[in-house]
């Protein structure tokens, strides 16, 4: 039976790694579900895999958009299901990793029929955002949708302009196309989700974090400055270096609060994926734990 494996898991835990593993075992391809390493030029910033490990095994959906593309969870799940069928063509196993909660979503569950948004609306709403911030369009999401404004985190602006953006142009709620039943997938889906005990897993983002920055990720974000408005640049990494550059904060006052925020998000990321009741947990800090072993067990 043509079979998705997905490991997922928080940013930090080692999914890279094990993926790695997993796939050159099972001599299958790996879809990365990352939401930013999809992106060209930030593959520091993003822990996007190595050249060497990108020729080792093949790799889909990193490095393939410049940051100025817009791309969606609705398109990654249009293209993954499209690539999957010529994959199992020469494998009935393939690999999907990340820790882009939506991303995963949209290929296992099926995401909402939303619009594709006009790129003249999306650039009128980009240029409203620079000018006056977010208030204007937290009001107007207000009065054109007030159910998913009460349930949306109105200080994440990707969140508040797109569903700004779909209000206007489905001429509807967001909130009421919100409401798909779960697709059918004509493959089997075997989730595996790793996990480490939490001052281990804080270790390892601080310690990632420190890798980074030797890696050269302050020239990485500089280059990217003049582009700090884009969405793809809205990202945990960047934008702390965007602020040292405006002479808001110290350099190490912002690798700090990478580290901080990098954590915060992986305990958001913990938060999603432990709602999945089909999810099979696997300890990475179980030193006992046979992980490729267990893998296996659960692809039969």
């Amino acid at each position: 039976m043509n079979t998705l494996l997905v490991l997922l898991g928080p940013t930090g835990v080692g999914k890279t790694e094990w993926s790695l593993r997993i796939a050159e075992l099972l001599k299958c391809p790996i879809l990365s579900a990352d939401s930013r390493q999809i992106y060209r030029g930030m593959a520091i910033g993003t822990a996007a895999p190595t050249t060497t490990q990108l020729q080792h095994i093949p790799h889909y959906f990193v490095g393939t958009l410049s940051p100025e593309d817009y791309y969606s969870a609705s398109e990654y799940e249009r293209e993954v299901l499209s690539l999957l069928p010529k994959l199992y063509e020469k494998n009935p196993i393939v690999v999907m990793t990340g820790g882009s909660m939506m991303y995963i979503d949209a290929v296992c569950k099926g995401i909402d029929d939303i619009p594709t948004i006009d790129e003249t609306l999306r650039r009128e709403l980009q240029e409203l955002y620079r000018k006056e911030g977010l208030d204007p369009i937290r009001q107007q999401l207000k009065i054109l949708d007030p159910v998913f404004y009460n349930e949306v985190d109105l200080k994440n602006p990707k969140r508040v302009i797109h569903a700004l953006e779909v209000c206007l142009m489905a001429g509807k709620p967001y909130s009421a196309l919100r409401t798909k039943p779960e697709k059918e997938r004509p493959f089997r889906i075997v989730k595996v989700g790793f996990t480490r005990n939490r001052e281990e897993l804080y270790d390892r983002i601080n310690r990632r974090v420190d890798q980074m920055i030797a890696d050269g990720l302050i020239e990485e974000a500089r280059g990217f400055y003049s582009q700090r408005h884009l969405n793809s640049l809205n990202t945990v990494g960047y934008k702390e270096l965007f602020d040292f550059f405006d002479g808001n904060c110290t350099p190490d006052f912002a690798v700090e609060k990478i580290k901080q925020h990098t954590r915060n998000y992986a305990r958001k990321q913990l938060t999603w994926f432990k709602k999945d009741k089909e999810t099979f947990w696997i300890n990475l800090s179980d030193k006992n734990e046979d992980i490729v072993n267990r893998v296996m067990m659960l692809l039969k």
